[in-house]
Order: C-alpha cells, then sequence, then structure tokens
C-alpha cells in the first residue's frame, strides 16, 4: 500500500495569505477609484441669498464636515439627487407662490430626504411636523385622515411657519434654524447672546448643524458631478401624471370605490399617503383632492386585483392562506372587523 504524502496545512494557508494580500494590492495599485479625496470648499456660498461667512475657519471646518458627510454616504445623498427631480417641481412652485425663498426645499431634503416618514419623536411627512404643529398651521390630523403626508398642503403649512418666523427674526437663515430648534428657543438664546446672526450663535449640536447640512445638501445636489455623483436623464425619478378628483361625500370602503374608478387600493394609497385606513368619513363644507394617476401611467403598471367570492362557511383565515396575505390585510381592504362573519356570495377584495 503506497502511502499519500503528509500535507503540511499551515503552510498552504499562508501561501493562500500571501497570494491573496498581492492580488488585493495590486487591485488597489492599479485602480485610482479606491482613492479618497478631500472636497473642495466654494469659495461663494449662500443660504437664501444670505451670504455665509465661508472665510471664517469654524464656518469652513464647519461646512466642510457636513459636504463630507453627504458626499460620502454615496448612496443616501445619490437617492436624494434622484428623488430630488420627482418632487422639487411640487415643492418649488408653493414657495414661489408663498413668496418663499427657493433654497428652503432643502430644508425638507434635510427634514425628511424627501420620503414619508416618521421620527422617534413623532414628527411626520416630507416637513417633519409634531401633532401639535402641524394642527395650529391647519393640517387634518385624525385617525382617518393625516395631511403631514400630503405633499402640497404640508409645503403650503411649511411656508406659513417659515413666514411667520422670517418676520419675527428677519433673516431667512435664522428662520431655517428656528424650524429646527422652535422660535421660542432660537428667540431665547439670541437674547442670552446678545447677537442675532446665526453663524454668531452658539447652539444645541442639532441646530448648530443643522443649516450647515441644509446648504450642504444645497451644494451636492446642485453640482453633483463635482463631487462624483453621475447620472444620466433616465436615472432620475419621476412623479406621473395625474388628475385631482374632488370628494365631497363619505368613502365608506376605499378599495371598493377604487375598482370602480379603474384602480385599486395600492394606487389610492401611493397618489394620497394622506389617508390613513379604508375609508374617509363626510366633514361638513370639506371637500378631498384625491390625485388619480393618468391612463397612460396605469397602462404601464398593471393593476392585479382580484375578487374572491365567498362560499358557504368560508373565513378570513381560510381566504388569507388560499391568497398567501395577511388576515390584517383583508380586513383593511374590505373595511371588515376581526369578528365579522362572511355570508355567502359576499365579495372579498384581494391585492396582489
Amino acid at each position: 500500500m503506497k502511502l499519500m504524502p503528509k500535507i503540511n496545512l499551515s503552510a498552504i494557508i499562508l501561501i493562500l495569505c500571501f497570494l491573496t494580500i498581492k492580488v488585493t494590492y495590486a487591485q488597489f495599485e492599479d485602480h485610482e477609484y479606491y482613492n479618497i479625496y478631500a472636497t473642495n470648499l466654494p469659495e461663494n456660498i449662500d443660504f437664501a441669498g444670505e451670504k455665509v461667512p465661508i472665510k471664517k475657519l469654524d464656518i469652513r471646518e464647519r461646512l466642510d464636515k457636513e459636504i463630507l458627510v453627504n458626499t460620502y454616504w454615496q448612496s443616501k445623498t445619490m437617492l436624494l439627487i434622484k428623488r430630488s427631480n420627482k418632487y422639487f417641481p411640487i415643492i418649488e412652485k408653493i414657495l414661489a407662490d408663498n413668496n418663499i425663498p427657493d433654497d428652503f426645499k432643502y430644508l425638507a431634503v434635510a427634514e425628511s430626504g424627501l420620503e414619508q416618514v416618521t421620527s422617534p419623536s413623532g414628527a411626520k411627512g416630507f416637513w417633519q411636523f409634531l401633532k401639535e404643529t402641524g394642527i395650529e398651521y391647519n393640517l387634518e390630523i385624525n385617525s382617518e385622515i393625516d395631511e403631514r403626508y400630503h405633499i402640497e398642503k404640508s409645503t403650503q403649512s411649511a411656508c406659513n411657519y417659515i413666514q411667520n418666523a422670517f418676520k419675527e427674526f428677519g433673516s431667512w437663515t435664522l428662520a431655517a434654524a428656528s424650524y429646527n430648534m422652535g422660535k421660542y428657543g432660537l428667540k431665547k438664546e439670541i437674547e442670552l447672546q446678545k447677537v442675532n446672526n446665526y453663524y454668531d450663535l452658539m447652539l444645541n449640536n442639532e441646530t448648530y448643524r443643522y443649516v450647515f447640512r441644509i446648504i450642504a445638501i444645497k451644494e451636492i445636489i446642485e453640482n453633483h458631478e463635482k463631487y462624483g455623483f453621475i447620472l444620466n436623464n433616465n436615472d432620475y425619478y419621476d412623479f406621473p401624471e395625474s388628475s385631482i378628483l374632488k370628494i365631497d361625500s363619505a368613502i365608506y370602503n376605499i378599495a371598493e370605490f377604487a375598482l370602480k374608478i379603474g384602480i385599486n387600493y395600492k394606487i389610492i394609497k401611493q397618489f394620497n399617503p394622506w389617508i390613513l385606513n379604508n375609508k374617509i368619513s363626510k366633514k361638513e363644507g370639506k371637500i378631498y383632492d384625491l390625485k388619480i394617476p393618468s391612463k397612460k401611467y396605469l397602462y404601464s403598471n398593471t393593476i392585479d386585483t382580484i375578487v374572491h367570492i365567498c362560499e358557504t362557511r368560508e373565513d378570513l383565515f381560510q381566504i388569507a392562506r388560499q391568497y398567501n396575505t395577511k388576515v390584517e390585510d383583508l380586513l383593511l381592504w374590505n373595511n371588515l372587523l376581526p369578528s365579522s362573519k362572511l355570508k355567502k356570495y359576499q365579495k372579498i377584495i384581494i391585492l396582489q
């Protein structure tokens, strides 16, 4: 019987490690894009027409920090650039109609990343209104409707806040800072420190960075190729064409209503995120603008809605298993209670 030579595993592992390091080093040596570069700050920059004192060393460092953070958080910043093409036209028009400087659209980016997000403190929507502030600025907020998620109405409310803040502080930069820490808190700091320029104030860490973050986002989005973000025309997101359907009466089942007008529940919610549940109750004198996508959008996005006809003794658990969905979703789509009993021939809507 011929014996196999003894294998030295340690030597093999050492050789493999050496080869891996050599290949990796060669890759870094041959590819320039593995290098990380400092960013060059603009020599002149402003917010809402108010100059940033960029020549002051502490101001340069604070702005440099925010530009670096947002430049090298590549995936997030790329998404911001893509989304800006989708939502800026809506926001820009409302800002212009209210004589608010166009740069305040970047405040919405800093607040939410142009997403319908909820903060740990309960602030919601593009402009991150807390419930009390939203109600104060004429947004409807209840169990059925939350207009903090309504792009047009929440932008109008933000304009009203910014206008009030500008009247109080006489500066767009301070108005922006107050959006973060509140008008009362900012006024208190101005009185304490006896200066009325944002760049001269020592504020809490978040507000100390806040305006610089807005300015950095503005600089990067407006000059994104300079910072290494390369996009083709078809890389940007677009807001689909839509029309407005006036609603002046209650809708007791939005899923059924959607099917009657040729769309489905998902599309209603996508275009109208301010609708929280599956119904809109009638309120005296209240008219809701329901955004409905164009036929072009509908033709390019096939609606897959199933209407299940109940048989004798069927229940929601059986139907949920059959269509691989959740009972909670069936309850929502069909405006049912957990205790609801199904009848023979009852129609159950399922969204796929």
